[in-house]
């Protein structure tokens, strides 16, 4: 087992190697780092102007020089202008002294130019709000999820199976932008006359209560549940017509007792794969929810790294997006040998 973690940690370094310098490719094309320059200078700054800038600022430098400074495996840029003051990558302002790596591996992740501050704090800070909401979106989705799947695969081809069958799939077409719509609608405008949540779940932020927290997580749980429960309810379908099963019943084992103890746990070793696959999706997929609810979270951070061109932050909810897929993935191949009795590890 120890010898399988290490080697899939080797390769999950590797990849994150991978995808990491692809999305610092992307992110520090010219035309991009140009915007950069005229974004954090002067909108009419002439061709020779940002030229002037990047060169000041390290970005001509080679590509490779400037991802392994991002790592902190090479020494960061520091240049010294004319009036005397020292501008680079390692340059933090208010600093005493300037250290010579900054990187990943210093745990540092840069300096956003857009918040003004640390990207490292600013990342932790909306990683723990989004982690509240992908908490409690589990909580709600994947009970709801495998009970479904579970009592529609039990009787495949009921009355029940396809009418639960019908409900997944009707949750897995309908996308956040619309169920939440819908649900704000019915459960927090005066139009119907419900209003059980009247809270804005900005101020979840702050206080998490039922009030202001119940939107977005129903809407989250209510797309997300559809995809386990069908992936439920074809495993249950399967192990209910395997031959152990029907051994089981021709000796006089009760309906109850051979779902419980005999085809429950086997049906949910595909589900288990599922929703570890479902944690990166919550991490990144929360952008809508987030924006639409005014959620001020991982998702909506992503978005202004994005849309105001912060490089370094940008890659900092990269790197993190990475890091989550590959350690739920982990966790995942970990949990399903342990799982899976016919899975052996020499």
């Amino acid at each position: 087992m120890w010898i399988f973690i290490v080697k899939r940690t080797g390769l999950m370094t590797l990849t994150a190697l991978c995808l990491t310098f692809l999305v610092f490719f992307l992110t520090n094309l010219q035309p991009n780092l140009e915007k950069l320059a005229k974004t954090q200078g002067n909108m009419r700054m002439s061709d020779t102007q940002v030229e002037q800038w990047l060169e000041d600022r390290g970005y001509n430098q080679p590509l490779l020089v400037r991802y392994g400074e991002w790592l902190g495996v090479a020494q960061g840029f520091v240049f010294t202008k004319d009036n005397g003051k020292t501008v680079g990558r390692c340059v933090k302002p208010g600093a005493d002294t300037i250290p010579n790596y900054c990187g990943v591996l210093q745990a540092d992740m840069g300096w956003s130019s857009v918040f003004k501050d640390d990207v490292s704090s600013i990342v932790s800070k909306r990683l723990g709000l989004t982690g509240w909401l992908m908490l409690f979106v589990m909580l709600v989705m994947v009970p709801m999820a495998l009970i479904i799947g579970v009592l529609a695969g039990m009787r495949e081809g009921s009355r029940t199976d396809r009418s639960l069958s019908t409900f997944a799939i009707i949750t897995t077409a309908t996308p956040e932008y619309v169920s939440g719509v819908i649900f704000v609608v019915i459960f927090a405008s005066s139009a119907v006359g419900l209003r059980w949540f009247k809270g804005s779940s900005a101020s979840a932020m702050d206080e998490i209560t039922i009030a202001n927290f119940s939107l977005p997580v129903m809407t989250m749980a209510f797309y997300g549940m559809g995809y386990i429960a069908r992936m439920t309810r074809a495993s249950m379908a399967e192990v209910m017509t395997a031959q152990y099963i029907r051994t089981a019943r021709l000796k006089g084992v009760s309906f109850r007792n051979i779902v419980l103890k005999h085809a429950l746990r086997n049906a949910l070793i595909a589900p288990f794969t599922v929703i570890m696959l479902q944690i990166p999706w919550l991490l990144t997929g929360v952008v809508i929810v987030e924006t639409l609810f005014n959620y001020k979270g991982f998702g909506w951070l992503l978005v202004q790294a994005a849309s105001n061109n912060d490089i370094d932050l940008l890659l900092a909810c990269s790197m993190v997006a990475v890091f989550v897929v590959l350690i739920t993935q982990l966790i995942s191949d970990i949990g399903y040998v342990f799982l899976n009795p016919r899975i052996r590890i020499n």
